[in-house]
C-alpha cells in the first residue's frame, strides 16, 4: 500500500507571500508602541478638557460650594443662579449686542477686501505683486500690541478731508481695528483658495462669451465659498474673543463680553460663579456658528491646500 503524496501547502504560501512582499517595507508601531501613544493622547485629552469641565461644574454651583476650602468636582445642589445673575449684570445684554454687531463688521468687511485682494494678488501679474505677498506675511507676524499707541492715536484724529472723526470709543472704530487684524489672514488664505482654480476655468468662460465680471460671479466665487467659509471661522473667533484692544479703546458701554468679564473682578475678590457663568454664554455664539457652517470647513480647510 502506498502512502499518498503530502503537498507542501504551508512552505508555498510561506515562499509567495514572501515573494509578493519583496520590495515592499512595512512601516508601523508595535502592540506597546500603539497602548504609549493612545496613553498619552487620552491624558493629554484629559488635560485639556479638564478646565473646560471645571468651568461648567463652578457655574452651576452655589456660592458657598464655590468658595469651599475642599472643592467638589461635582455640584451637591445645582443652580441657575450664577446664569441669572450674568443676564441681569448691567451692560451685559449690551456688551453681548456689541460683540455681535462689532464681529459682523469686520468679518464681513474682512471678507470682501480680503477675497478682492486675494483675486487680485492670484490671477493678475502686476509690478510689486510678489512684495505685496512678502509684505501681508510679514505682517502677521506683528504683534498687534505694538502697534496699539500708535492705533489709538490714529482713531483720535481721522482726517476724510471734509470733516475729522474721533472714532475712539465707538463701535466703528473697533470694528475697523478687527477688520485690519483679520484681514492679511484672510488675504493669505484666500489666495491659496483662488490659485487652486485652474485659470483654464477662466479661459474656457471668457471664450464662451463670459466677461471678468462674469467669470468672477460665475466660476471664481462659487468655487471659493468654502474657502470662506473656512476663513471666517477664524475672523470670527479673533474678532469675538479679542479682549485687550477694546478694553484699551472703548469704555465699558461699548466694550464686548471678553471685556465684560473683567467685571467680575472687584477690589472685594471674584465673583467666580457668575464670572465661569458668563465665560459659558460667551462661548455659545462661536459654538453655534461653528455647528451651523461645519459641513464646509473640511472642505474649506483642504480645498486651498493644493494649486491645481
Amino acid at each position: 500500500m502506498v502512502a499518498p503524496a503530502v503537498t507542501p501547502t504551508a512552505p508555498l504560501k510561506r515562499r509567495r507571500k514572501a515573494k509578493a512582499d519583496e520590495g515592499v517595507i512595512t512601516v508601523g508601531r508595535s502592540r506597546s508602541g500603539t497602548i504609549l501613544a493612545n496613553t498619552a493622547g487620552v491624558v493629554f485629552s484629559v488635560l485639556m478638557l479638564f478646565p473646560v469641565y471645571w468651568v461648567l461644574n463652578t457655574a452651576f454651583k452655589p456660592a458657598d460650594e464655590v468658595l469651599a476650602l475642599e472643592p467638589g468636582f461635582w455640584p451637591s445642589n445645582p443652580t441657575f443662579d450664577n446664569f441669572i445673575s450674568a443676564f441681569n449684570a448691567p451692560l451685559f445684554l449690551k456688551d453681548m449686542r456689541n460683540g455681535v454687531i462689532i464681529t459682523l463688521i469686520a468679518v464681513a468687511g474682512a471678507l470682501v477686501v480680503g477675497f478682492l485682494g486675494a483675486l487680485a494678488i492670484a490671477r493678475f501679474s502686476f509690478y510689486g505683486r510678489k512684495a505685496i505677498i512678502l509684505v501681508v506675511l510679514v505682517v502677521q507676524l506683528v504683534p498687534f500690541l505694538a502697534l496699539l499707541i500708535p492705533l489709538f492715536l490714529m482713531l483720535q484724529n481721522v482726517d476724510l478731508g471734509f470733516k475729522k472723526f474721533d472714532l475712539t470709543d465707538s463701535l466703528p472704530g473697533v470694528s475697523i481695528t478687527y477688520l485690519v487684524l483679520i484681514l492679511p489672514y484672510t488675504i493669505w488664505t484666500l489666495r491659496g483658495f483662488i490659485s487652486g482654480i485652474p485659470r483654464e476655468l477662466d479661459e474656457a468662460a471668457m471664450i464662451d462669451g463670459c466677461t471678468r465680471a462674469q467669470v468672477f460671479w460665475r466660476i471664481i466665487l462659487p468655487l471659493t465659498g468654502p474657502g470662506l467659509v473656512a476663513t471666517s471661522v477664524y475672523g470670527f473667533i479673533q474678532a469675538w474673543n479679542e479682549f485687550i484692544i477694546i478694553n484699551t479703546l472703548n469704555s465699558p458701554e461699548n466694550q464686548n463680553l471678553m471685556a465684560w468679564l473683567l467685571q467680575n473682578q472687584t477690589t472685594r475678590g471674584t465673583a467666580w460663579g457668575p464670572l465661569m457663568a458668563g465665560a459659558i454664554i460667551t462661548s455659545i455664539p462661536v459654538v453655534v456658528f461653528f455647528l451651523i457652517i461645519q459641513r464646509n470647513i473640511a472642505t474649506g480647510l483642504t480645498a486651498g491646500a493644493v494649486k491645481g
